[in-house]
């Protein structure tokens, strides 16, 4: 094995395992990750490619690649940046509050766009929803998505604050 590459065994106990890095050997209790919580959005390609529209870990909770699909599985709004923009909150925004996430507890978000001369449609979609919580936020040009229809892709990530957590929004 190459030095820096990870290799995981399993051998020890089938409830722990060994990852070793850079001559580091981490420990991980596999019950540990009996918090986490997968969100699906019925979409026939999760099991094929192998993810979740949103997976919660404890208080972090990460949105995937969110295309502007419509509910009949069509792309939404074709030729509209706004309008695809607008649907790709809609869905991502779904997953969170089905993961115990709100847009309050949003901390990043990445655009995704086809043409970033196009970035200011996207932006006024985005600042609609996130203007009063202001998330490090990310802009990137892509050269395509699965579906060449699709012109923009957005992820988010939150992490939810516990109960009785002060609110450190404006601090």
């Amino acid at each position: 094995m190459r030095p820096g590459a990870e290799r995981l065994d399993a051998a020890a106990s089938p409830r722990r395992f060994e990852r070793v890095r850079g001559g580091k050997d981490v420990r991980m209790d596999l019950h540990a990750t009996s918090r986490r919580r997968l969100v699906s959005s019925g979409s026939p390609l999760e099991p094929e490619i192998g993810f979740s529209r949103a997976v919660r870990l404890g208080p972090y909770v990460s949105v995937a690649g969110t295309a502007p699909i419509a509910p009949d599985g069509t792309t939404a709004a074709p030729g509209d940046v706004y309008a695809q923009t607008v649907r790709c909150l809609d869905i991502a925004e779904a997953a969170l509050r089905e993961a115990g996430a709100v847009l309050a507890d949003v901390v990043r978000t990445r655009v995704m766009l086809t043409d970033a001369t196009t970035w200011r449609e996207a932006a006024r979609a985005h600042g609609e929803r996130f203007a009063g919580v202001r998330p490090a936020c990310t802009f990137v040009e892509v050269s395509r998505f699965i579906d060449p229809a699709w012109l923009v892709e957005i992820e988010i990530d939150a992490v939810v604050a516990e109960a009785g957590a002060p609110d450190m929004i404006g601090w």
